[in-house]
C-alpha cells in the first residue's frame, strides 16, 4: 500500500512526532537536555562533511526544487544544550543566539521538524515540546512582509539616548526635542512603559539635561560606544517579559540613534524612532539617516502619534491624561518641518 503525501485542506502534522532514526517518542529516551550543533556557515565545508539536514543548501543558500533554509542545527549533538521540555520559543530563541549575526529580521521565518514519517520537514506541531532527539531548521517565508509597527504598553520599552547638557549649543533645535522627550517620559510614567536611558560619556560631556525627570527611569548608564545596546540594556530588556517594540529619541540621529537602531533590529525587536524627539548638529546628517533607517523597515514617526497608538481607544483609562500632555505641547514643533 502506498501512503498519499499530498496534504489535504485540514491536514494535521501527527500530533506525536517520529524523531530522527526510527521509533516513535514513546520509544526513545535520550537522557539529559536536547543538545545542538551549528551547521557550518561555509557551504563548501558543509559539503564535506556529513550534513545536519539532508536536502538543504547551508546557510542561505536553496538547491533545485527545495525550500530556501537559512539555517538548520540537529537536537542532539553537542556543543550547546536545549532542555527537554522547551517549545517553539526557546528554539527560536537558539536560532537567535546562534545565528542572530547572520539573520536579517525583517524577514518572516518559520521553524520546522523533520518527520520520518513524512520524509519531509513539516511546520512544528501545535504544542510542541523538546523530548527526544530531533532535528529542525529555520525556514524563511517566501514573500517579505511590511512591518505593521503595532504598539502596545504591555510590549513597548522607551529609549532616551544622550541628551546631554553638552549637547544644548551645538544640536539643532534641542530644546524642542528636550521638550518632546520629556512628554515621551511622562506618557511612559503614565502608562507603566519601562523607561532604558544613556549617557555619553558624561565625564566630559555631562548629565541628562535638568529639564528631562529621570526618577521614574528602569536604567540610566554611561556610555563610550555609540550604541545603546550595552550588555546592562540587553540584560534588562531581557528581564522585561514580552519586549517586542522600542520607541527610541534622542541625539544624535546619524550616529548613536542610527547605530542603536541598527542593533536592535539584528536583535529582533522592532524600532520607532521620533522624530520631533531627535536632532544632529547637521541637519544633513539628520535627514539622510532617518531617510536610510526608513528604507531598513525602520519606523520613524512622532511623538503624538506614539501616545495615541500606545492607548489605542478614547476609552483607554489613561486617555485623559494622555490627552493632555499633548494638549499642553506646542501646536507644531520646528523641527517637524525639517523631517
Amino acid at each position: 500500500m502506498v501512503r498519499r503525501r499530498s496534504r489535504s485542506r485540514d491536514w494535521e502534522p501527527p500530533a506525536r512526532p517520529v524523531w530522527p532514526g526510527g521509533g516513535s517518542s514513546s520509544r526513545r529516551r535520550s537522557s539529559g537536555g536536547a543538545e545542538l550543533e551549528r551547521l557550518p556557515a561555509n557551504m563548501a565545508a558543509a559539503e564535506q562533511q556529513q550534513p545536519l539536514v539532508e536536502g538543504s543548501a547551508g546557510v542561505g543558500g536553496s538547491s533545485p526544487g527545495s525550500v530556501p533554509v537559512l539555517f538548520c542545527f540537529s537536537v542532539f549533538a553537542r556543543p550547546s544544550t536545549v532542555p527537554h521540555g522547551s517549545g517553539y520559543e526557546v528554539l527560536i530563541q537558539k536560532f537567535l543566539s546562534l545565528y542572530g549575526d547572520q539573520l536579517d529580521m525583517h524577514r518572516k521565518f518559520v521553524v520546522q521538524l523533520f518527520s520520518d514519517e513524512w520524509s519531509q520537514y513539516i511546520d512544528l506541531p501545535k504544542g510542541f515540546l523538546v523530548g527526544e532527539r530531533c532535528k529542525v531548521r529555520l525556514v524563511p517565508l517566501q514573500i517579505q512582509l511590511t512591518t505593521l509597527g503595532n504598539l502596545t504598553p504591555s510590549s513597548t520599552v522607551f529609549f532616551c539616548c544622550d541628551m546631554q547638557e553638552r549637547f544644548r549649543p551645538a544640536i539643532k533645535y534641542f530644546g524642542d526635542i528636550i521638550s518632546v522627550g520629556q512628554r515621551l517620559l511622562q506618557g511612559a510614567r503614565i502608562l507603566g512603559i519601562p523607561v532604558i536611558v544613556t549617557e555619553q560619556y558624561p565625564k566630559g560631556l555631562g548629565s541628562t539635561v535638568q529639564e528631562i525627570d529621570l526618577t521614574a527611569a528602569k536604567l540610566v548608564l554611561p556610555k563610550t560606544k555609540f550604541s545603546m545596546v550595552l550588555p546592562e540594556v540587553e540584560s534588562a530588556i531581557a528581564e522585561i517579559p514580552g519586549v517586542r517594540s522600542v520607541v527610541l529619541f534622542g541625539v544624535e540621529t546619524h550616529v548613536c540613534i542610527q547605530q542603536t537602531a541598527l542593533e536592535l533590529v539584528g536583535r529582533g525587536l522592532e524600532v520607532h524612532i521620533v522624530a520631533d524627539a531627535t536632532s544632529s548638529r547637521s541637519m544633513m546628517d539628520r535627514m539622510f539617516a532617518l531617510e536610510r533607517l526608513a528604507r531598513t523597515g525602520i519606523i520613524v514617526t512622532t511623538s503624538e502619534a506614539i501616545l495615541l497608538q500606545l492607548i489605542a481607544d478614547k476609552d483607554h483609562p489613561k486617555f485623559k491624561e494622555i490627552q493632555n500632555l499633548i494638549k499642553a505641547s506646542a501646536p507644531e514643533s520646528g523641527l517637524l518641518s525639517k523631517v
